[in-house]
Parts: structure tokens; C-alpha cells; sequence
């Protein structure tokens, strides 16, 4: 059974940081794209940054370039989204996903979300 476990989310305060992980089981991802999402109170979902299998490209939303960076670690099936100067609009939920392909859109394995909350 595939499993994306999403950790590191909590409160965090503004112009702070905060890192979230994302582990995998069942399967290992090394040669797919893993990619990181979030969705705020009454909006839909955002795509936010992905990377590609051996961590040399990766594609970021404008509004989060220059103050979240995604990583992996290979060997620890694992995900990384460290998310720096934080605002109260980073608010959400964040979902790690996978997929073979990379995209802004359609993955096809996801994790049951982190709650990041972070007060002005």
C-alpha cells in the first residue's frame, strides 16, 4: 500500500520558518516527480513547488519563489518544503504528491495533508 505521510506543519509566526517532510512507503519514488500543494480555509488548491526524480529542476509558484525551496532525499523516500519568511496567507493545509510526470496539476499519489497555521 503507497503512503505519503506529510510532517512538520504547526504554528508558526510571521517572517518566520517552518520545514514539512514528506515520507513514502510502498513504493519507492526515485525516478518520479514529488510536488507540494496547499489549500486555504474556502479556496481551492494551489499548486506550490515540485521537483523532478534526481533533484536537478524544479518548478515553484511565482507568489512562493525565493521563499520556499523544495529537496529530496532519495535514500529516505522523502520530501522536503522548507518554507521561510512566512506570511498569515501561507495558512493551509499542505499536500505532498507524486506522480512520473511533471506538472503544475495531475499527480497521482497523495499524503493526507499538514496543517501549517501562522499568526501575524
Amino acid at each position: 500500500q503507497v503512503q505519503l505521510v506529510e510532517s512538520g506543519g504547526g504554528l508558526g509566526q510571521a517572517g518566520g520558518s517552518l520545514r514539512l517532510s514528506c515520507a513514502a512507503s510502498g513504493r519507492h519514488f526515485s525516478s518520479d516527480v514529488r510536488g507540494w500543494f496547499r489549500q486555504a480555509p474556502g479556496k481551492g488548491r494551489e499548486f506550490v513547488a515540485a521537483i523532478n526524480g534526481k533533484g536537478d529542476s524544479t518548478d515553484s509558484a511565482d507568489s512562493m519563489k525565493g521563499r520556499f525551496t523544495i529537496s529530496r532525499d532519495n535514500a529516505k523516500n522523502t520530501v522536503y518544503l522548507q518554507m521561510n519568511s512566512l506570511e498569515p496567507e501561507d495558512t493551509a493545509v499542505y499536500y505532498c504528491a507524486a506522480d512520473p510526470l511533471m506538472s503544475r496539476h495531475c499527480y497521482t499519489y497523495w499524503g493526507q495533508g499538514t496543517q501549517v497555521t501562522v499568526s501575524s
